[in-house]
C-alpha cells in the first residue's frame, strides 16, 4: 500500500474562498490558528449581488469582528412590505420585533473578511478535481486539475452547492426549486427614494423584491417560476431583458430600477436546496473532514438565511476545533462531530422552514398549499424566530 504523494502538506485546507470559506478562516485565525484557503477563480468572488443579514447573523459577525465596519456600509431596514399587484393587497411587518437588519453588498463582507485575515492566506485559481484519502496516514489530500496535490491533516469544504467535499462526503446532490433568481445591483448616483424596506412585489407567477443597502444602492432580485432544467443566459444584456421581460406588469419605478442596473452585478440561477431529511441523514464528517455553508446547507433566500448559516458554521466550527488544537489534543475527529451535533438540528430546521415556504411561493396544488400551511402552524408558529438564535461565543 503506497502513500499517496502530496507535495504541500497543511494543518488545516478551507476549500471555497466565499463567503463562509473566509468567515471560517477568520474564526480560526481569531482563536490563533493558521489555515490556508484555496479559491477556483483569480479574485475574490461574490456571487449573488447582496444578502440580507437578519440578527443571528449580525450576532456570529460580532463574533468575528466585523461588525461594526460591515454596518457601516449598510443602512438598517425598517420592515418588510408584501404588495399583491393583481388585487392591491398590502401587508407590511415592522422589524422593531425582529432586530437589525441589513443588505449587505457581499463583496462587501467578502472583502472584509479577507483583509482581515494574514497575507497569503487565500490562493486563487486553484482547480480541484477530486479528494483522496492517503492510505497509509489516513489524512486527505486535494487533487488539481494540473495534477497537483496538497495535503492537509483537516479538511474543510466551503465550496457551495456543487462541493467536490460533500461529494466525497457522499452527501446527496443539491436539489433544484421550480423557482430561478435574476440578482442584481442599482446604483443611484443622486440618491433613490425608496423606503429602507423590503419590498416584494407579486404578479402571477413573478415576484421582484427589493432591498436598499444605502441611499444610493438598491439591491433587488426577481423570481421567476420556470422547470428545473431551464438554461439561463449568461451574457449580462440578456440577463437583463430576461428581468425586464419577467418584470414587465411590475411599477415604472421596477422596470427603471431593471434597466438602470450594474451589468456586472447580474446573476441568473436556479434555486437549489439540500432536501431536510437529507440533512437529518447525511454524514458531514469522514475522519478529518467536513463540510460548511452551502456545501453543507444549501436551502434557497426564502428566509434569508444561506449566508448568516454559513458565517454562524464558521463560528461554531473555529470554536470546537480552538478547543482541541489550542489545548495540543489530537481529538480533531471528535471537535468535528461536536461541530456537527450542534449544527445539525439548527440547519434542519431552517432547511425545513425555507423550503416549506418555497412550495407556498411555487406554482404548487391547493391541496399542497394547504397542508403546508397547517404544518408551518404547527411546527413553526412563530416564522420568524429562527434570527432569534445565538450560535455563541467564537
Amino acid at each position: 500500500m503506497e502513500s499517496t504523494i502530496c507535495e504541500e502538506m497543511h494543518e488545516i485546507v478551507i476549500v471555497g474562498g466565499g463567503l463562509c470559506g473566509l468567515a471560517t478562516a477568520l474564526a480560526l485565525h481569531k482563536k490563533g490558528i493558521e489555515s490556508v484557503v484555496l479559491e477556483k477563480s483569480e479574485t475574490l468572488r461574490a456571487a449573488g449581488a447582496a444578502i440580507g443579514v437578519m440578527p443571528n447573523g449580525w450576532r456570529a459577525l460580532d463574533q468575528l469582528g466585523v461588525a461594526s465596519h460591515l454596518r457601516t456600509t449598510a443602512l438598517p431596514l425598517q420592515g418588510t412590505r408584501m404588495t399583491w399587484i393583481d388585487t392591491g393587497k398590502e401587508q407590511y411587518t415592522p422589524n422593531k420585533n425582529i432586530g437589525e437588519v441589513r443588505c449587505l453588498k457581499r463583496s462587501d463582507i467578502v472583502e472584509t473578511f479577507a483583509d482581515a485575515l494574514p497575507p497569503k492566506t487565500i490562493r486563487f485559481g486553484c482547480d480541484i478535481v477530486s479528494v483522496e484519502m492517503d492510505p497509509l496516514t489516513s489524512l486527505p489530500c486535494l487533487l488539481f486539475s494540473n495534477g497537483k496535490r496538497i495535503g492537509a491533516k483537516i479538511l474543510i469544504g466551503c465550496d457551495g452547492s456543487r462541493s467536490i467535499v460533500a461529494n466525497y462526503l457522499g452527501l446527496k446532490p443539491a436539489k433544484t426549486f421550480r423557482t430561478s433568481a435574476i440578482r442584481g445591483l442599482t446604483s443611484y448616483p443622486n440618491g433613490h427614494s425608496f423606503p429602507l424596506e423590503f419590498v416584494r412585489l407579486i404578479t402571477g407567477k413573478t415576484a421582484v423584491g427589493r432591498l436598499p443597502i444605502t441611499d444610493k444602492l438598491v439591491h433587488w432580485f426577481v423570481g421567476v417560476q420556470q422547470g428545473t432544467d431551464a438554461m439561463f443566459p449568461q451574457d449580462p444584456e440578456l440577463i437583463k431583458q430576461r428581468a425586464l421581460e419577467a418584470a414587465s406588469g411590475h411599477p415604472a419605478d421596477v422596470q427603471e430600477m431593471i434597466e438602470k442596473c450594474d451589468l456586472d452585478s447580474l446573476s441568473f440561477t436556479h434555486l437549489r436546496y439540500r432536501a431536510p431529511w437529507d440533512l437529518m441523514l447525511g454524514n458531514f464528517r469522514e475522519k478529518t473532514v467536513t463540510v460548511a455553508g452551502d456545501a453543507m446547507h444549501v436551502m434557497g433566500p426564502f428566509l434569508g438565511q444561506g449566508g448568516s448559516a454559513g458565517i454562524e458554521d464558521a463560528v461554531v466550527l473555529g470554536r470546537n476545533l480552538a478547543k482541541t488544537l489550542m489545548n495540543g489534543s489530537e481529538k480533531v475527529e471528535e471537535a468535528l462531530d461536536q461541530y456537527v451535533k450542534e449544527r445539525r438540528m439548527r440547519v434542519v430546521k431552517l432547511a425545513t422552514q425555507s423550503y416549506l415556504t418555497a412550495l407556498l411561493v411555487e406554482n404548487r396544488p391547493m391541496l399542497m398549499k394547504f397542508v403546508v400551511i397547517a404544518v408551518m402552524a404547527i411546527f413553526f408558529r412563530n416564522p420568524s424566530a429562527h434570527v432569534q438564535y445565538d450560535c455563541g461565543l467564537l
